[in-house]
């Protein structure tokens, strides 16, 4: 679906048309190369990631509505017994989309969410050979859907062969991230340089 079509009504709906899908899964599997997903943002992180988006493209201003609808979609990292396993590229940590301030608090943030029992949180560092190029930002939803972001527009893929693939990618990347307290460390490091 292109952005154009999936924002025509501005960002609130196109959070709110996906909490379905967050709650009938009970696996989720996140690999973002350039932003933090959106169920591990903060309220001003996500303020800030979403204005940028609606200057770019969306000609309705209900970012406030959007960014309630995100937040409000968190629930599920909490609610029923649902598995969350996220990686990330390094630089992530210390992307400019947002203020220092706001880029701070989500460190912090992500500190404390990487502790949570049913949160599996991965960094692929910088210095980790590639044997994987990155990869546009996917999520798959337990082994029945890929949804992946792209310049273009918003693409689902249900698909068994491609979402074996996204599968494979993503086992793959995982074995080249960190995880818990060394993960923890990269964290720090990044709060650290953002001070």
């Amino acid at each position: 679906m292109t952005w154009r079509r999936l924002e025509r009504a501005g960002l609130k709906w196109s959070q709110e048309e996906r909490l379905p899908l967050y709650q009938r899964t009970r696996r989720f599997r996140s690999y973002s190369a350039w932003a933090l997903p959106g169920l591990l943002q903060t309220s001003q992180y996500t303020e800030d990631v979403l204005r940028a988006v609606q200057r770019q493209r969306v000609p309705v201003d209900d970012v406030a509505d959007a960014v309630a609808a995100r937040m409000e979609r968190q629930r599920v990292l909490r609610e029923g017994r649902r598995v969350f396993a996220f990686l990330i590229e390094e630089p992530v940590l210390r992307n400019t989309l947002c203020t220092a301030e706001a880029q701070e608090e989500q460190l912090d943030h992500l500190l404390a969410v990487s502790t949570s029992p049913n949160i599996s949180l991965g960094i692929v560092p910088v210095t980790r050979r590639r044997p994987q190029l990155p990869v546009e930002n996917f999520w798959i939803y337990d082994n029945a859907q890929v949804n992946v972001e792209l310049v273009s527009g918003y693409l689902t893929l249900t698909q068994p062969s491609e979402v074996t693939a996204y599968s494979d990618t993503y086992a793959r990347l995982a074995d080249m991230a960190v995880h818990g307290a060394r993960a923890r460390f990269l964290i720090e490091k990044a709060r650290g340089s953002s001070a």
